[in-house]
Formats: structure tokens, sequence, C-alpha cells
């Protein structure tokens, strides 16, 4: 199986770029792990959104796209909960 392509959008680079060190260490590892798997079982489909997938790390969210024909996976936002669904 050929992996995904990881690309984030610039505002998910900003909101990560913008966590403490210790949480972008707890987050980047399930971001990567997309690329192997880019729906895992924790992941939900988010409701009344198209294509938008997410997963949880603590108490936050990565949402993302997943293209199967280009095998890409778009980060799209990463963000604490209370904030990620607006």
């Amino acid at each position: 199986m050929t992996d995904y392509k990881i690309i984030f959008t610039r505002s998910a680079r900003k909101e990560l770029e913008a966590l403490d060190a210790s949480l972008v260490n707890r987050i980047f590892p399930k971001i990567e792990s997309l690329a192997v798997r880019p729906r895992p079982r924790s992941s939900r489909k988010l409701q009344r959104e198209k294509d938008l997938w997410r997963i949880r790390v603590g108490d936050y969210r990565i949402i993302y796209t997943v293209d199967d024909k280009k095998l890409l996976v778009d980060v799209i936002a990463v963000r604490h909960r209370s904030e990620a669904y607006r």
C-alpha cells in the first residue's frame, strides 16, 4: 500500500507553530500516522461537512480532508476542541 502525502493549509501550519512544543510532540505523530491510515479507527467524519474528518489528541482536534485518487491528506486545522468546529 502506498503512503499518502500530508500537506497543511497555511492556517493549519500557523496554528501548529503557535502551540507549545510538548503539545506539538503529541500531535505531530498522529498527523504523520495519517500517511499510512488516513481514516484510523479513532477518526470521525464531520456531520454536515462533505469531506471533512477529525481525530482527537487530548483536548485538540485535527481536521483534515482525504483525496484517495491523489493519495493526499490535507490538514485544515489544528485547534482546541472549543474552537475546532466554528
